[in-house]
């Protein structure tokens, strides 16, 4: 089994940066794409960004992609997102999910792994 922990949400401000981290425990070895998933209330689970596991793929969704970067810890399973000039519409629980697969994509069903979520509320 594999347990994946995120730390580093908070409220901010709009216009502000958050560093999320979520690092996985257990079988890391099972494990190559990881990715990043928010879920604001009442409201699907959305793709935010996914990384391979020699960090060559770093898809990540085009309402985030010029403020927002994910990256991973080199030969670790630990990985980042960098979360830059937040708005009101970026409040929501970000979820680390990861999966043996080698190639990282934006579908929630490719993952098997996930993390219980770290809150980030923006105020405007």
């Amino acid at each position: 089994q594999v347990q994946l922990i995120e730390t580093g949400g908070g409220l901010v401000q709009s216009g502000s940066s958050l560093r999320l981290t979520c690092a996985a425990s257990g079988r890391t070895s099972s494990i190559s794409t990881m990715a990043w998933f928010r879920q604001a209330p009442g409201k699907e689970r959305e793709f935010v960004g996914a990384i391979s596991g020699r960090s060559q793929l770093r898809p990540i969704a085009d309402s985030v992609k010029d403020r927002f970067t994910i990256s991973r810890e080199y030969g670790a399973s630990k990985i980042y997102l960098q979360m830059n000039n937040l708005k009101p519409e970026d409040t929501a629980s970000y979820v680390c999910a990861a999966d043996a697969e080698l190639l990282p994509g934006p579908g929630v069903k490719q993952y098997k792994y996930w993390g219980q979520g770290t809150p980030v509320t923006v105020a405007s």
